[in-house]
């Protein structure tokens, strides 16, 4: 270990023995931590493993109890080492014979993972070591390698660092391999006999039998509860019609029983599209319902004659069979997969009837055809529970997705335009087949659904899948239903069935309305898209039960332009905010509920990127879509915040494309929409563009306080900043504050000059004195026009909740919060500067005149088009140091790098903005504060150009997650 290790990891002793205050230059890597899991917080142990994983040349896991759903959560960073040729060993107990047989099946497919068994003894330690080289770490607690120790469980494990030479790593090694020696390797024979105990021993287990389940004995869920308190509302106030929206697999049909049985209407009817999902309705109703009513189907094929009657949509809209029922005939009616209410034929029934209660029920209310949904059921939305909701409260099976990169042949990866004969080539039939393999199931009986993008593609891979010893069925929606329930039926029967059916492939038809709860694989072998049939494919394998223990999810990422609605279905983000889909990526497992895990391979990670980086995300066309969904489900014209509490897409979109949200709204010309002058329009396009983005707070206080006091002093807006988000107010910043909300620090072109927003549009905005401020009279004449009030104390609450979001006390530097992203204007605003510079004079940096900071912007991956004199390979040597370059046509005598290299007695700020490419946008992460590393000065020349290289000690080591994105090399 070098000199500068040592004193780094001597320092983050100092701190994570000594004193938690102490000021030295600490390196996150070293820094000894409490590993534990907190889904608030969005910390989980596996992610330590990971990191570590990631960096190691050996490895050593210790563990008394490992399941399938522990490997399933290392797998792919395990078989990345495998490729790599970095070898470790697996140490595991027969402890209570926790272990499961089919977990250490999965290990042995990695041939680069010695695996042994302690079968003496009650071996019951947990503990993983990592050679890094240079050092060890060691991680040493309680959490087995099982998901659930992972990534839920209240678990507590610390992670040290040593040297080479310390005396804990060798002890803990020392012990490791004595009990390895004495272990049994772990093999095919091996595990047969193991089986053998491990069954018997889970027999045990299962030993206190159940009470068998009575007929309408079922009790309502903690969910199902909550939903009915809010059905039961709306039933009592006397409304006539109601909207439930509910993942698929969180009970949606017995939550309707539930309530049919409380409310007992005399006449009730079920509609659906298809008379399979009708008989599993009535079914279910059974159970809750019992014998108290009479219950029959109403379909092609059946026409009962019962109180209560399940129906399908083709049947019931035939005039023969819809005029044998009065309007008023039923009491009760319940629509499932609501969705559909826009067709003909649904609309034909709904207006027909006019039950007492109409109920629809759906996993997915939005549309792109334009029906309002939320207007057919009078925005009457009960309840809502979507897909992470009810991962967290545990109602849905838990899922390990796979993002794998799809074949490359002859240099290029397939994609949606390949053709039919790429599609099915040998060479791709088999890597899908291998991946298909290797990541499994939780059991080893696979039962999978694959979807394809188109039917011959489904029939020749289910043709040669067959020929490779799998029992696989392709279908289509030419398959009748009849074939179709055969299908699942064989895809359901025991493992050693003669009849069994592995994988069902298919395009599109298995979507929804179809009920396999088996399932244990799904397969993407198609492009996403649309996020939402992406999650309806997902949910035909999360139903849970008894003996499932995880869904595998295996998506096949080519080069698709819709990539970026992986991320978006996955982490069941609707902001189309391009960063917070980044974060989401590089994240990956820690931004996933439950046990849930995700991990994308270097290339199909590749491939996200670049979709996100390349797609627009705020087409007019995208932008009115997700307007008009959320104003029918509100049932009025929606403001900023109304996106926020619905979860829907960043309004601040809506801002960036069209000058403000009030210029978006207005050019959809609505009848009810009040119009206001030019003049005012300005003023709250200014004020909503350049004060209340959310990236400083203080003029936003400001402006709050002016709308309800006639005059405001530093003093008020200090006591206001302080209270809310401890904050101190200094001199710079008040008078910054006062600039910013004049309008007077951005400017813009006007006459061929550039000038302040305030002079080209004529406004001016406050009196002020030294000691107060006010609004002009013409501008409180603007401010009292129609609804400008309500937009702008509109922009204000959504500036307040941005900032909320961004703040983080622990991570606030004098005025920026590390991490997150700021343009280089909001720079220089935060740094207090008396005008936005334009932006060829920054280049990468730039002092202010008074040399009180020097903001530094680096672009990491500079684009092909930058020229050679500029393109400095600026790279960061550790998540502490940063080799940084000068501009050009300098040297160790030029004013700016001596300004620079003097920081300490200059007293400058060198605070660091960084963006992975240009591909990014304006926006740069602040990665903290940097002082130059004294000797670490040298001139050099590139491109026959003058340039000085300083090497900068960053205060803030640069988070690890974010530290792999940036720097991560994209070929």
């Amino acid at each position: 270990m070098a000199e500068q290790q040592y004193s780094q990891l001597r320092e983050s002793i100092e701190v994570g023995f000594f004193d938690a205050n102490y000021s030295g230059k600490i390196t996150e890597q070293y820094l000894p931590q409490l590993l534990t899991n907190n889904e608030q917080q969005a910390k989980k142990v596996v992610d330590q493993l990971v990191r570590e994983l990631k960096q190691a040349q050996y490895f050593w896991f210790s563990v008394a109890f490992m399941t399938t759903s522990g490997v399933a959560i290392l797998k792919q960073e395990l078989a990345e080492l495998a490729a790599k040729g970095i070898k470790g060993k697996i140490l595991v107990s027969q402890y209570q014979n926790f272990t499961q047989p089919q977990a250490l099946r999965e290990i042995l497919k990695l041939p680069n993972v010695e695996l042994r068994m302690a079968t003496q003894g009650n071996y019951h330690a947990k503990g993983y070591l990592f050679d890094r080289d240079d050092n060890y770490t060691l991680i040493i607690g309680s959490s087995n390698f099982t998901a659930s120790a992972l990534t839920q469980n209240q678990e507590w494990n610390l992670k040290v660092v040593t040297t080479k030479a310390a005396k804990l790593a060798q002890e803990a090694l020392q012990e490791f391999e004595a009990v390895f020696e004495e272990a049994t390797v772990v093999d095919e024979a091996f595990i047969d006999v193991y089986e053998t105990i491990y069954q018997s021993t889970k027999t045990n287990w299962r030993a206190v039998v159940q009470p068998t389940e009575k007929i309408g004995s079922l009790q309502p869920n903690l969910m199902q509860k909550q939903a009915l308190r809010a059905l039961d509302r709306l039933y009592d106030a006397g409304e006539k019609r109601a909207l439930l929206v509910s993942a698929t697999g969180t009970g949606k049909t017995y939550l309707s029983a539930f309530h049919v049985q409380k409310k007992q209407p005399k006449r009730f009817l079920f509609l659906v599209h298809r008379e399979n999902i009708a008989r599993a309705a009535l079914q279910s109703y059974q159970r809750v319902l019992g014998g108290t009513v009479t219950l029959g189907m109403y379909t092609g094929n059946q026409k009962d004659e019962a109180d209560y009657l399940f129906a399908t949509t083709q049947t019931m809209t035939m005039d023969e069979h819809l005029q044998r029922f009065s309007p008023t005939f039923f009491d009760y009616i319940v629509i499932d997969e609501t969705h559909r209410a826009g067709a003909k034929s649904y609309q034909k029934i709904i207006d027909y009837f006019q039950p007492q209660f109409l109920l629809g029920m759906t996993a997915t209310p939005e549309r792109t055809d334009g029906f309002d949904i939320f207007s057919q059921f009078d925005h009457n939305l009960a309840y809502e529970i979507r897909l992470h909701e009810a991962l967290s409260q545990d109602m849905l099976s838990p899922f390990h997705y796979y993002g794998v990169s799809e074949l490359t042949l002859d240099g290029e990866i397939i994609d949606e335009k390949s053709e039919f004969n790429r599609l099915v080539v040998d060479e791709r039939v088999n890597y899908m087949h291998e991946q298909m393999q290797f990541y499994g199931c939780d059991d080893g009986e696979v039962r999978g659904l694959v979807f394809c993008s188109r039917n011959d593609e489904a029939q020749a891979f289910s043709q040669k899948l067959n020929a490779k010893g799998l029992r696989t069925l392709a279908l289509s929606g030419t398959t009748t239903e009849e074939k179709r329930q055969e299908a699942i039926e064989r895809l359901e029967l025991p493992h050693n069935h003669s009849d069994k059916l592995d994988y069902l492939l298919s395009v599109d038809i298995f979507n929804e309305g179809i009920d396999i709860p088996a399932v244990n694989q799904v397969v993407m072998l198609r492009p996403t898209q649309s996020a939402i049939i992406f999650v309806q494919q997902l949910g035909r394998g999360l139903r849970k039960t008894k003996d499932k223990e995880y869904l595998t999810v295996i998506d096949f990422i080519g080069n698709y332009a819709n990539n970026f609605l992986v991320p978006i279905a996955l982490f069941g983000d609707k902001s189309y905010n391009k960063d917070r889909l980044r974060q989401l990526v590089v994240k990956g497992t820690n931004s996933m509920p439950s046990t849930c895990s995700v991990h994308f391979d270097e290339i199909a990670k590749k491939q996200i990127f670049t979709a996100i980086n390349q797609s627009n995300l705020q087409t007019r066309k995208r932008l009115v879509e997700d307007y008009r969904l959320l104003e029918y489900q509100l049932g009025y014209q929606p403001l900023m915040m109304d996106f926020v509490r619905f979860g829907a897409r960043d309004p601040y979109q809506y801002v960036d494309a069209n000058k403000s949200y009030y210029h978006f709204v207005k050019s959809l010309k609505q009848t009810n929409f009040y119009a206001l002058s030019e003049s005012a329009e300005e003023l709250l396009r200014g004020w909503q563009s350049e004060v209340c983005n959310g990236v400083r707070i203080s003029e936003v206080i400001l402006l709050e306080l002016l709308l309800v006091h006639d005059v405001v002093t530093k003093t008020m807006v200090a006591e206001q900043l302080q209270q809310q988000y401890e904050l101190s107010l200094s001199e710079a910043e008040w008078q910054s504050c006062l600039l910013n909300c004049e309008l007077k620090f951005v400017r813009e072109k006007h006459e061929k000059q550039l000038v302040a927003y305030a002079q080209k549009y004529n406004l001016l905005i406050l009196e002020k004195d030294d000691q107060q401020v006010a609004f002009t009279d013409s501008i409180r004449n603007l401010i009292a026009e129609g609804d400008f009030k309500k937009w702008l104390l509109d922009t204000i609450a959504y500036a307040h909740y941005c900032y909320k979001q961004r703040y983080n006390p622990e991570h606030e530097r004098e005025g920026f919060i590390l991490q997150q992203k700021y343009t280089r204007k909001d720079v220089f605003r935060i740094l207090n500067w008396q005008e936005n510079p334009v932006a060829q004079n920054v280049g990468g940096y730039m002092i202010n005149p008074e040399k009180t900071n020097c903001p530094i912007f680096v672009t990491y991956h500079k684009a092909e088009t930058v020229s050679e004199t500029s393109k400095y390979e600026d790279q960061f040597l550790s998540e502490s140091v940063l080799e940084w370059y000068s501009k050009n046509g300098r040297t160790l005598a030029s004013n700016d790098v001596k300004t620079i290299v003097s920081t300490d007695e200059e007293g400058l700020r060198l605070p660091l903005f960084v963006k992975k490419s240009d591909d990014e946008g304006l926006d740069f992460y602040y990665l903290g504060d940097m002082k130059p590393i004294p000797g670490k000065v040298e001139p050099m020349t590139i491109a026959g150009k003058n340039v000085v290289q300083i090497h900068m000690h960053l205060q803030d080591p640069v988070d690890e997650k974010l530290y792999e994105y940036l720097t991560s090399v994209e070929e």
